[in-house]
């Protein structure tokens, strides 16, 4: 069975996104480039333009992913997901993203494109200008006088776990020798 003729009878003959009938076609989801029916979906011409092109993005048009985000296949949730996050300014697009879930996967997935990332969000990153996420392990790379412990972290000790300051991008958190510090990440590496 082809492609095609797999996604008429998955969506019946519909706009998985939206729900049209017409001017239906194939829509494979970045960044895959093959055509097939876990990858792609079946979509109107209205979606697909928009999907692709920012700047004729219509946010009433998407209120159908109220509907859709809720499909069992992974292509349609992904899109739901990716349009819904470019759309979060809107107000109401924040709360489907909160009722929404993702298998890991799948979520990974989604954000590969860069979909849902704050461009304006500072990033926390390290004396070599890696990004750090909460839960990561670092190691420092200097000899550190921790203030009110009386003791010095010294240089090439792990930190397991960190935590990011959220309000400051130059600060993160994690426990050395059992004290619980705040180290700046100019003074780590990515481990």
């Amino acid at each position: 069975m082809s492609v095609l003729k797999s996604l008429q009878d998955r969506s019946r003959s519909s706009c998985e996104l939206c729900g049209a009938k017409e001017k239906l076609s194939i829509y494979t989801v970045p960044p895959a480039v093959s055509e097939g029916v876990d990858n792609s979906l079946l979509a109107c011409a209205v979606c697909i333009e928009q999907m692709e092109d920012a700047d004729k993005i219509e946010p009433n048009h998407w209120r159908c992913l109220n509907d859709s985000m809720w499909s069992e296949h992974q292509a349609v949730k992904v899109m739901a997901w990716r349009m819904l996050s470019r759309l979060r300014g809107e107000g109401w697009p924040q709360d489907l993203l909160d009722m929404m879930y993702l298998e890991e996967e799948e979520l990974k997935i989604a954000k590969a494109m860069g979909d849902g990332e704050d461009p304006d969000k500072p990033k926390h990153l390290d004396s070599n200008g890696a990004e750090l996420q909460n839960g990561d392990n670092v190691v420092l790379i200097k000899d550190l006088d921790v203030k009110g412990a009386g003791f010095t972290a010294k240089r090439g000790t792990a930190v397991r776990r960190i935590s990011l300051v959220h309000d400051n991008p130059e600060q993160i958190e994690g426990k050395v020798d059992g004290q619980h510090i705040v180290i700046l990440t100019k003074y780590v590496k990515k481990s």
